[in-house]
């Protein structure tokens, strides 16, 4: 079982929880793996920590897994878009002709749809749209 460094019930914002479940995965790995998360602070988590949490650490296991002994990057990124908020989770390993890319099951756990592509540097990106809530604020770009 992995662990996280902070609550996901008592944490609002997806940055936070974002960093905190990816580095306590990082650090159980022997790879070296640079990681990177560009998230504005001020996004809110949108569904339930706890779930969000476990869809987090899904998919960057399988970005781990997907890179090798090797090691190599992983990005993560969120938008608030019309769609919906969108967290991307992109990684150097292999292209996705060449690995699984299933739906997690914590994504179809809180209605997410995932989107896989590959990157034009190398590796696979899963985008991951999570539906906006009727009368949920937008933030302003």
């Amino acid at each position: 079982m992995s662990h996280h460094w902070i609550d996901p019930k008592a944490c609002d914002s997806l940055a936070i929880l974002v960093e905190s479940v990816a580095c306590a995965q990082l650090t159980q790995n022997h790879a070296p793996i640079c990681l990177e998360i560009d998230i504005d602070s001020h996004l809110c988590i949108p569904a339930k920590g706890e779930k969000v949490a476990e869809l987090i650490r899904t998919m960057v296991n399988h970005s781990i897994v997907e890179m090798g002994d090797g090691g190599g990057d992983i990005t993560i990124t969120a938008i608030d878009a019309a769609t919906g908020l969108e967290l991307e989770v992109a990684d150097t390993g292999r292209s996705i002709e060449e690995r699984e890319t299933t739906i997690p099951f914590a994504a179809a756990a809180i209605g997410a749809k995932v989107h896989w592509q590959n990157c034009p540097q190398g590796g696979a990106a899963a985008t991951v749209v999570f539906r906006p809530h009727a009368g949920a604020s937008r933030m302003a770009a």
